[in-house]
């Protein structure tokens, strides 16, 4: 059961940015494990549970916590670790969208749901779905719905301009642009982080994106 992130848990992440070495790293892998990996998975696991009924038929896979050691090989930035922790709760099968990604540590807090980059496959749908009336005003109305509701929906490193094929005054020219869309879950209470009520925190939110998750995975096809 999910009672929280221990109160010294951040101090695990703020003496690895010290030691950033693989001798330390080791000595402490399990503290890591006792006080990051264990309750993320804890959490990860009973939000799922609580998001099987907003998702219906959409089943949802098992959490996945991505690795603490960073890609160097092509990255300016050498430093072998990360200084947060990060998991997503997928869906069971290869579906456009996320229903929840935490990311949690040293530098800051994220949580939020839906994709992230569409994949080239993929991206043509959703401008396709997205220009024409039928599905681009209903979807523009539930982006509208819970911006005003506080959730920060939209994109990442879009494009500059309206792709080709599409009019460059185009009334969701916006949406055209983009590359993903996710919605950003709200700042998380302080002192939360350290409490078991993070999880019907953290599935009431996930909860209220759903809507747009959901649209992302069953309309946007490969």
């Amino acid at each position: 059961m999910f009672r929280g992130f221990d109160r010294t848990a951040p101090a695990f992440f703020a003496e690895l940015a010290v030691e950033m070495n693989k001798s330390w790293f080791d000595r402490n892998k399990q503290r890591y494990i006792d006080q990051w990996v264990t309750p993320m998975t804890e959490l990860l696991e009973e939000v799922g549970a609580k998001l099987k009924k907003p998702y219906g038929k959409l089943a949802l896979g098992k959490p996945k916590l991505f690795r603490i050691y960073r890609d160097t090989r092509f990255a300016k930035d050498k430093t072998p670790y990360k200084l947060h922790i990060a998991g997503v709760l997928p869906f069971a099968k290869d579906l456009s969208g996320m229903p929840l990604y935490i990311h949690v540590g040293l530098e800051e807090e994220y949580l939020g749901a839906g994709t992230y980059y569409f994949e080239d496959n993929r991206l043509a749908a959703w401008r396709r779905l997205v220009a024409a009336d039928k599905s681009g005003k209903p979807f523009v109305a539930l982006v509208g719905k819970l911006r005003k509701a506080g959730y920060s929906v939209g994109g990442h490193e879009d494009y500059k301009k309206v792709p080709k094929g599409f009019a460059p005054d185009h009334a969701r020219g916006e949406f055209l642009k983009m590359r993903g869309l996710t919605a950003g879950l709200p700042a998380m209470p302080k002192g939360l982080l350290h409490d078991k009520k993070l999880v019907d925190w953290v599935a009431g939110h996930a909860t209220k994106v759903a809507p747009l998750v959901t649209w992302l995975a069953t309309k946007i096809k490969k």
